[in-house]
């Protein structure tokens, strides 16, 4: 039977972190690479029994290859501290685990609560993350967002029981948050060769709120199904929005402002 090592990487995640331990208390071991927290949150995941490094932050990617290397077990699954492990989903994850795994990696369906609510709709759900894997056959990968597990030479099986998400402490943490991801986004395309015009600004945003609201059945979600198509048609507006900025401003000339004799 295989030994499962979990990863947690922090920073100031004092509100999360007990919590996140607490629903993989089952695992062999919980490994906290903490980035110099200043509000307790290394001394809070000692105390319930992690083994903490702490290390400077290099990125995500970085950091959660780093973290597996310092596991006991091959099979890894990854956590952030916002995320809990339910009982379902620990169940599958040990029976899965009492004999070898088929598969190299296993994507598991994630919830998120917010606006009051479990949110079952939008591009919200079901957020497949791959967090189950042997670090073996996978490792993470990408750039400054969306990183995640890349299996080589294979692809990842799936899991049923979901994994819960407290993400957004209210709308303004989540406005917050899609202005520094958008901000991110928009670095990654441009650097990608991507570029933007007035057919991305005018066209993009309202597919990404019908997608939303009536494909993805934000609808049945009341207020808080609009409320989050709505902000996350903004999101797509506000990416390509920088997008359209750094390649205007990569543009501007460079030579001095002033002419000669000026």
């Amino acid at each position: 039977m295989p030994g499962l090592s979990v990863t947690i990487i922090t920073l100031d995640e004092a509100d999360h972190i007990a919590a996140a331990i607490d629903s993989v208390s089952w695992a062999d071991e919980v490994i906290v690479v903490d980035a110099g927290s200043r509000d307790g949150t290394a001394d809070l995941a000692r105390a319930k029994g992690a083994r903490v490094v702490v290390r400077d932050w290099p990125g995500y990617v970085e950091q959660k290859n780093h973290a597996a290397t310092l596991a006991r077990n091959d099979w890894i699954l990854s956590l952030d501290a916002d995320e809990r492990v339910p009982a379902p989903l620990a169940g599958e994850i040990r029976e899965l685990l009492s004999s070898d795994p088929p598969q190299r990696a296993y994507r598991v369906p994630r919830v998120t609560f917010h606006l009051g609510r479990w949110i079952r709709t939008t591009d919200f759900y079901p957020d497949f993350q791959t967090r189950l894997y042997d670090r073996r056959a996978a490792q993470w990968r990408g750039t400054y967002v969306h990183e995640s597990v890349v299996v080589n030479g294979g692809s990842a099986g799936e899991l049923r029981h979901e994994l819960e998400h407290y993400s957004y402490r209210d709308l303004a943490d989540h406005l917050d948050r899609i202005n520094h991801y958008s901000t991110l986004a928009a670095r990654q395309m441009h650097e990608s060769g991507r570029r933007a015009g007035a057919f991305d600004l005018l066209v993009h945003p309202p597919a990404a709120f019908l997608r939303n609201y009536i494909l993805r059945r934000g609808i049945l979600d009341g207020t808080a199904g609009l409320l989050i198509s709505l902000v996350n048609s903004y999101s797509v507006f506000l990416k390509f929005a920088k997008l359209w900025e750094l390649q205007h401003n990569s543009q501007q000339p460079t030579s001095n402002s002033h002419s000669d004799g000026v």
